[in-house]
């Protein structure tokens, strides 16, 4: 059996890592040994979410939405573990609706959260990773690549995303910051006002999810698994 990659001494940020996919994202880290800081709006759920985590986890409030405060989230979880080696782009929100009726601040919520925030997150810590060497991981989604009705502003927000990951991974590949985008399909969580426990007998987990993230940044420096696609492996007919 394939022995399970360490991660002992590095320091990892996770946005949106007070819950559901971010969460889990951050548990897996810090179990096999890194140092984690976890972002979010809600300062209780960053309280609970550390409690969770134990003394290993540092959360840090800010909305990714808003460049001085993403600015901030990297710096002060670069200062506060003593590094940066992982950025974990994960917050994101889901507004659905027909574009008719859509509320133009919905569209900018989402276009600001889930694209804007990636980037203003990856730009305040490429200077941080340059002096060690590391991941950006951008968690996506299949709906980047397969649009439905209601969903143009987050299939928007993740194909655009998509794009940005394999921009990025071009330009910084050769500074030792390797670059990947995680898109899975359903996942049983709380996005978008859904009940946990809604569709777990077929979705995939967060902890799926986790899986891959923690595999990742743990591949050998030679070589880079720049995309990965996660699906359920029965889903629902």
């Amino acid at each position: 059996m394939a022995t399970q990659p360490q991660l002992d001494g590095r320091f990892a940020l996770v946005t949106g890592g007070s819950r559901g996919i971010g969460f889990a994202i951050a548990e897996a880290l810090s179990s096999r040994g890194a140092r984690v800081a976890i972002g979010g709006r809600d300062a209780s759920r960053l309280i609970a979410a550390c409690q969770r985590l134990g003394d290993r986890a540092l959360g840090i409030q800010g909305d990714v939405s808003d460049p001085r405060a993403a600015q901030a989230l990297v710096d002060g979880a670069a200062a506060g573990l003593g590094g940066l080696d992982i950025l974990v782009n994960n917050a994101g929100v889901g507004l659905f609706g027909n574009v008719a009726d859509m509320n133009p601040d919905d569209w900018n919520k989402v276009l600001t959260t889930n694209l804007s925030g990636v980037f203003y997150c990856t730009r305040a810590a490429i200077p941080h990773l340059r002096t060690r060497g590391g991941w950006i991981v951008n968690i996506s989604s299949l709906a980047g690549i397969n649009p439905f009705a209601t969903g143009a502003a987050y299939c928007a927000s993740k194909a655009g995303l998509d794009a940005f990951t394999e921009a990025l991974m071009q330009e910084v590949r050769h500074e030792g910051i390797r670059v990947a985008t995680v898109a899975p399909g359903s996942v049983a969580t709380e996005f978008s006002g859904r009940r946990r426990d809604e569709g777990a007998d077929w979705k995939l987990s967060a902890a799926d999810v986790a899986q891959v993230v923690v595999d990742l940044v743990g591949h050998p420096p030679r070589s880079l698994p720049s995309r990965v696609e996660l699906r359920p492996s029965r889903p629902r007919k």
